[in-house]
This record gives C-alpha cells, structure tokens and sequence, in this order.
C-alpha cells in the first residue's frame, strides 16, 4: 500500500488528525509516568517491616495518672514488662521507644569520624532495655544480641549516657561500609565535639524505621540497649504473639495490666497491621487516582479514535462506493483506514515519547522521583499501536463493508 497518498489527504485536512494525535501523545506521557508512580508506590507500600510476623506484633502505650517518681516508674516498667509476659499466648515482650511505621518516633544523625561537620547518615533509634531481635523476631545476619549486663537503665531526666555497642540494620551497614563486614566498626552519634562512640556488635537484616521513609533512609535504623525511665511521657511496649492469637491477646494484655495497677491507667492498643495501614493511606489513595486517571485516558482516547475513524467513513461514504465500484476490495478500504489511523497514531506516539521524558524529567527536579525506565514508554507506545488499530478497525470494517450501489445511488 501507498503511504504517500493516505498523508496527502491527511495533510489536506490537518484539524482532525492533530487533535487525534495531539490526545494520544498527551495519553501516552500521562499513562506511562502514572504507571510509573503507581508502581513504586507500590513497591514502597510492600516494603519488609523486618517483623518475623506483622499480624502477630502490637504495642500498648500506657500512662498511669499518678505522679510517680523515676525509680516507681522503672519498677512500673518492670512490673509491666512481666505481667505481659505472663499473659497465654505472648512469644516476647520488651519497653520500646518507638515501634515500626507508627510514625512517632525518633532519628539521629551518625558520622564514621567525629571531624566530620556534615552526617553520614540519619539514623531511626529503637530504644529498649529488652531484646528487639526477640520481640520483633529479627533476622540476626551478623554478630550477636546484646547480653544482659549490657542491657542498662537510663533515667532520661538526670542521665545523659552512650551506648559502648550498638546493632544496627543491613541497609544501613551496606550504605556506611559497602562490601566489608560492620562488626566492630565503630560509629558516632553526633557530629563535631558531641559526637559518641558505639561498636557494632550486630547487623539484623531489616527494621523499618518509625515513619517509614520512603527513600533509604527509611531502613536505617539502630537498635541501641537501654531502658528509659522518668520522663514522664508514658511507656510503650511492644509485644509479638503466638500466630493467630493476636486479638486475644490484646484484650486479655489490657485487662491484665489494668488489673496489675492499683492507679488508674490510660491505654491505647494498636497493631503492625493499623500502623502499615495508616502510614501508606495517603500512597494508596494517589494509587487508586492515578490508576482511575489512566483508566479514562484510555478510554477517551479510544473514545477518540473511533469518534474520528467513524466520522471519516460518513465523510467519506460516496468516495469508498467509488472505489468498491471500481474493483477495489474489502480488504483494501479496511486497509486503506488502519494505515491511516495507523500514521496519526504513530505521530502521536512518537511526540508523547518526548513528551513523556519531558514530564518525566520535571518530576525528577520538582519530586525527586526516579527517572522513567525505557520499558514503560516503549511498552506505552507499542499499547496505544494496538489501541490505535483495534479502536479504528470497527468503523474501517464498517467502511469496506459499504454496497457500491447503495454509496453512489446519489452519485
């Protein structure tokens, strides 16, 4: 088949076809940047906690209304600390400063040598005087637990003291000595004359930090042995349970420590399960717009091209019975239109290509988000090809369908 004569009478009548074009490269960089999105919020949403088991795992905030002194409070922590043991079905429990994806909690800035004046890196704390690796069920890559004599208490209002050794994340080991092992590197909080030495003794492979960042940083975290008491902000514990008896536990945890306290006590319960739920609410919502965005993209685009391949064939009617009258065959008007459409496509294909990198790069600057892989324009345009064609094959087929005495009755 010619192409010349099918772009000459498209150039003749230039509106329709630009506006086609026009919406399938507008289609085309929209679809492939918000598929793009929505997959690595995807890929964020589904990160490791770190967690053995997220459904087995919550946490109790606690607050006792009495104005306990810093030595009755680290008896309460204690006291507290067993009684949740003791509860039937709980694996580990431990005082913690923060728990996974929560989005209250804490990070510090470390340095590889105290001279630094920028940080290396920022950091989540998990503060406990209990195992983590036990209570969260951590995978230990390398290294040990903390024993208990390292396991000290800390009274926030009138203590200021540094770990001697720390555990930290993999993430974290393979940012601050990539390729090498992390046991017995030494790490400082702070940074200048403030900074403090910790060893390394551990590398677990995985705790997400409290707020869950969604670049790196969000796995860094460091697990740092220290009970904390008297500061007067409550106490938090986490607590993992046997598989499928969470929701069991949780209440009869409540009415234990309840029962535990001669004061009255103001608790709030919550799981792993609310916490990934709530902190990713907003990623799942832009997940669901953009996937609705795209979906009606496609669809007025398609909407489109038939709207305009079927406008064609009435234009047309006289010219196609012409042409069957002169021997020309179904297959040949069928043709005739998938080429056609087949060209405005292409144009359109090709600027949203460009356009696509161009909405792209706006994004990296303004979001810093990561550029646009290859595939998703290269399988974009090869999608909106097939979208082009089938959209076009119904009024094409239409068209050559046509009686050569019914389109020319008038002629």
């Amino acid at each position: 088949m010619e192409f010349r004569p099918i772009l000459s009478a498209l150039l003749r009548n230039k509106t329709g076809p630009l506006l086609v074009a026009l919406q399938v490269a507008l289609s085309l960089a929209i679809l492939a940047n918000a598929v793009h999105i929505v997959n690595e919020r995807r890929a964020v949403m589904s990160r490791p906690s770190g967690l053995a088991d997220e459904h087995a795992v919550f946490h109790i905030a606690v607050r006792t209304l009495s104005n306990a002194t810093p030595e009755q409070q680290l008896a309460d922590i204690r006291r507290q600390t067993e009684v949740l043991r003791a509860v039937p079905g709980v694996v580990a429990a431990a005082q913690v400063s923060q728990v996974p994806m929560s989005r209250s909690g804490s990070n510090t800035s470390i340095v590889l040598d105290p001279r630094q004046e920028r940080s290396s890196t920022d950091i989540s704390t998990y503060v406990s005087g209990d195992s983590l690796i036990k209570t969260f069920g951590l995978t230990l890559v390398e290294g040990r637990d903390f024993q208990p004599q390292e396991l000290v208490d800390v009274n926030e209002r009138t203590e200021d003291v540094y770990p001697p050794g720390v555990i930290i994340t993999k993430p974290t080991a393979d940012k601050l000595w990539p390729g090498t092992s992390a046991i017995g590197k030494t790490i400082y909080f702070g940074v200048g004359a403030d900074a403090h030495p910790a060893r390394i003794i551990g590398v677990v492979e995985n705790l997400i930090s409290a707020h869950a960042e969604t670049r790196e940083r969000g796995m860094h975290s460091v697990l740092i042995p220290q009970r904390q008491y008297g500061g007067g902000r409550g106490t938090l514990y986490a607590v993992r349970t046997e598989q499928g008896q969470r929701d069991r536990v949780m209440k009869e945890a409540e009415a234990a420590l309840r029962k535990s306290s001669a004061t009255p006590m103001i608790m709030e319960l919550g799981t792993t399960d609310d916490d990934r739920k709530n902190r990713y609410r907003g990623d799942a919502a832009l997940q669901w717009m953009l996937i609705t965005v795209s979906a009606l993209l496609v669809l007025i685009t398609c909407s489109g091209i038939v709207g305009m391949a079927s406008l064609w064939v009435t234009q047309r009617r006289k010219q196609i019975g012409v042409r069957r009258a002169l021997g020309a065959k179904k297959t040949d008007i069928l043709r005739y239109f998938i080429a056609e459409n087949f060209m405005i496509t292409s144009a359109g294909v090709f600027g949203g290509v460009a356009l696509g990198l161009a909405l792209n790069q706006l994004l990296v600057s303004k979001l810093e988000m990561a550029r646009l892989p290859a595939g998703y324009l290269v399988f974009g345009a090869l999608g909106f090809w097939l979208l082009g064609v089938a959209a076009a094959y119904g009024p094409a087929w239409r068209a050559a369908s046509i009686s050569p005495a019914t389109a020319t009755r008038s002629v």
